[in-house]
């Protein structure tokens, strides 16, 4: 770790949200923090911002070189930069639309990886946390795509930390299940929207906005990064609040039944 408290944090999206969180979290207990937005952010941080789109490589290789010209080192990535998905069915976003989902919320994810991992392997020592989530685990219909982005950041999460942990680095993932953030209101909405999903698109994006009403904040993912971060044996995969629940249901629970919960939770015809 560096001499520098407790080591140099860089947290990608932390304008807001679980981001924020994380990188003030990480600010009190010790660490540097860096943290990153695509649009200038505003300061009275305890942490530094710095401009960065994750969609772009240049962008991503000039923000690493210069966290390592200023720190000398970086001890922790926390990919947390990524976008929301307004409830849809599969098949109302176009292929374009596909795509830019992937290449925030996933090669976003391998883009930040493949550039400070170098840094990490020469120091012999780092840890990566990747913001999956509970849809990574448990997918929820009509947010396929978004389903299908986080299931990528859990399978390479688990892959890389076996490939990476002989070198000194460790890699986990948490996966929280509906945390109350401004993350939630920017969403995407699709792109070709259908007739024949329009009542039921509605009704899922209000059970949705009901349930997030008395859902966690953000400070729950932001203590579970932490504890991932100085545990001396971390996890591969961390699942706070209400999403240790359902990581438990998706394990124990048959999937008939487990199948006609999420049916039922979603108010959708059986």
């Amino acid at each position: 770790m560096s001499k520098q408290g407790k080591g140099v944090a860089l947290v990608t999206g932390a304008s807001s949200g679980i981001g924020e969180a994380t990188a003030d979290r990480l600010a009190r207990a010790g660490y540097t923090v860096f943290g990153t937005s695509r649009r200038p952010a505003s300061t009275g941080r305890l942490f530094e911002m710095l401009t960065l789109d994750v969609t772009r490589d240049e962008s991503v290789d000039a923000v690493v070189k210069d966290i390592m010209r200023q720190a000398g080192r970086i001890d922790l990535l926390v990919n947390n930069a990524g976008f929301g998905v307004a409830p849809a069915a599969a098949e109302e976003s176009s292929i374009e639309q596909a795509k830019a989902i992937f290449d925030t919320n996933f090669m976003g994810v391998v883009r930040m990886t493949r550039a400070v991992v170098p840094h990490m392997r020469l120091q012999r020592s780092g840890r990566i946390i990747n913001i999956g989530s509970v849809l990574g685990f448990l997918p929820m219909p009509y947010m396929a795509l978004y389903s299908a982005t986080k299931h990528a950041v859990a399978g390479y999460s688990e892959a890389l930390d076996h490939e990476l942990r002989t070198l000194g680095i460790h890699v986990s993932v948490v996966e929280p299940a509906y945390i109350n953030t401004p993350f939630e209101a920017n969403v995407m909405k699709p792109d070709a929207p259908l007739d024949v999903y329009r009542e039921v698109r509605a009704g899922v994006e209000r059970r949705v906005k009901e349930v997030l009403v008395g859902a966690d904040g953000p400070e729950v993912v932001a203590e579970v990064v932490l504890k991932a971060a100085a545990a001396n044996h971390p996890k591969i995969r961390y699942a706070p609040g209400l999403a240790s629940r359902m990581r438990w249901l998706r394990r124990f629970a048959p999937a008939g039944v487990l199948d006609a919960g999420v049916r039922k939770d979603l108010r959708l015809e059986a």
